[in-house]
C-alpha cells in the first residue's frame, strides 16, 4: 500500500436521485490508497450507482467525488484515471487474447514491441501465459474473467473498479477467483473497488467493507468488525446469518428489551439442565428441525419463550444419523456474553 494520506476516493455528501428515487442518499466515505474496498448490499441499495459515479458513467445530483484529491464529479470517463471490469467481461470476440489485452495501449499509440512486452507481463500476472493467440470463445469463464482483468490493469489505472465480476461463475470457480483477485491486487498494489451482493466475497477479499441499504451506508469497517459487531439489524441479517433477540427474552438475558444479535456458530447445544458458568447465557428449547450440510449442521431450536434460534455446529465427531436423530430433543443453548452485539430496534 502506497504511503499517502490522500484518499484514493472521497465522497463528500454525494447523492444521486432518479426522479423521486434516492438511489444514493448523502453518502460520505473515504477509500484509502491501495486497499481492497468492497461495496456490499442487495439489488437497488446504491452500490452500483456509486461505482458508476466513480467511473464517470453517471454524475451526482449533489455533492462531490474526489480522485486522489482532484474533483472529478463532472469529468467524463476518459479523463479519470480509473478502469472498470464488468460482469460480462465485454471482450471483443473477433480479437485474440493478446489483442484484447493490448487494445488500450494501441489506442494510446504505444509501439507494437512495447505492447507485446506488456501483454506478456499481464498474462504472467493473471496466470495465463501461452494463451495469447486464443479467441475468447476458446476460454472458460474464469479465463475470460482474467483476460478482462489483464486488459484493465495494463493501462495502470490508479483505481480499478469491479462490478460484480465473479457473478457469472459457478461456486467453486468463484471461490478460487476470490483468492486470485486478492493476490493480484496485493501484487499490483493499486486500489480495487469491488461491488457485490455476495457477503462471502466481501468478507473473503476486502480490507474494508461498506454495507449499503436503500441508498445509505449502514456500516463501514473491516470484515471482522462488520461480522462480529453489526451496527444495525439490517447488517446483522444481511452479512451472514444472525439471531436477533429482543423484547421480554432480551430483557431476561440483558436487563433491556433492546435487540441484540448472536451468530449461530457462537451458540452451543447442551443437554437440558446443563449449568454453564456465570460468563455464559443459557436458554431452554426444543430442536424443531435439523439440516445436515456435510461440514456442519444447522439446527432450528424453538425456545420455551416461543421464538426460534438458529444454531450451527461443525460435524467434528458426528455422522448424519447422529445429528438427524436430535430432532425433537429438549436442549439448553448457551453462549458467551461477549458474543452478543446490540443492534438497536
Amino acid at each position: 500500500m502506497t504511503n499517502t494520506s490522500t484518499p484514493a476516493i472521497r465522497f463528500d455528501h454525494v447523492s444521486r436521485h432518479f426522479g423521486e428515487v434516492k438511489a444514493v442518499d448523502n453518502a460520505a466515505l473515504e477509500i484509502r490508497d491501495g486497499e481492497f474496498f468492497s461495496m456490499l448490499g442487495p439489488s437497488g441499495s446504491g452500490k452500483t450507482t456509486c461505482l458508476r459515479m466513480i467511473a464517470g458513467f453517471d454524475r451526482p445530483t449533489s455533492g462531490q467525488i474526489f480522485l486522489y484529491g482532484r474533483d472529478v464529479s463532472n469529468l467524463p470517463p476518459y479523463e479519470r484515471d480509473v478502469n472498470t471490469v464488468f460482469q460480462d467481461y465485454a471482450l471483443f470476440p473477433h480479437m485474440t487474447v493478446d489483442d484484447n489485452i493490448a487494445y488500450g495501449l494501441m489506442i494510446k499509440g504505444v509501439s507494437k514491441a512495447e505492447r507485446s512486452k506488456q501483454v506478456d507481463e499481464m498474462l504472467e500476472l493473471v496466470r495465463l501465459p501461452g494463451f495469447g493467440n486464443r479467441k475468447p470463445s476458446q476460454l472458460s469463464g474464469g479465463q475470460r474473467q482474467r483476460v478482462a482483468l489483464a486488459r484493465a490493469l495494463i493501462n495502470h489505472p490508479k483505481v480499478l473498479l469491479l462490478d460484480e465480476p465473479l457473478g457469472a461463475l459457478d461456486l467453486k470457480l468463484r471461490q478460487q477467483m476470490q483468492v486470485e483477485l486478492k493476490a493480484i491486487q496485493q501484487r499490483v498494489g493499486i486500489t480495487f473497488i469491488f461491488v457485490t451482493h455476495d457477503q462471502e466475497e466481501a468478507l473473503t477479499m476486502s480490507d474494508r467493507i461498506a454495507v449499503f441499504n436503500e441508498g445509505k451506508i449502514e456500516q463501514l469497517g473491516p470484515p471482522s468488525e462488520i461480522y462480529e459487531t453489526p451496527a444495525s439489524a439490517f447488517v446483522a441479517g444481511f452479512v451472514g446469518t444472525s439471531n436477533l433477540i429482543g423484547g421480554e427474552l432480551a430483557k431476561r438475558i440483558t436487563g433491556s428489551e433492546q435487540v441484540f444479535s448472536v451468530r449461530p456458530e457462537k451458540i452451543h447445544l447442551g443437554s437440558a439442565g446443563d449449568s454453564p458458568d456465570s460468563n455464559m447465557v443459557s436458554v431452554d428449547g426444543l430442536i424443531r428441525d435439523v439440516i445436515y450440510l456435510g461440514l456442519y449442521t444447522r439446527y432450528l431450536v424453538q425456545l420455551d419463550q416461543g421464538s426460534d434460534i438458529v444454531v450451527i455446529e461443525q460435524n467434528l465427531k458426528t455422522t448424519s444419523m447422529d445429528v438427524l436423530s436430535a430432532k425433537g430433543q429438549k436442549v439448553r443453548l448457551h453462549w458467551h456474553k461477549d458474543h452478543m452485539s446490540r443492534v438497536g430496534g
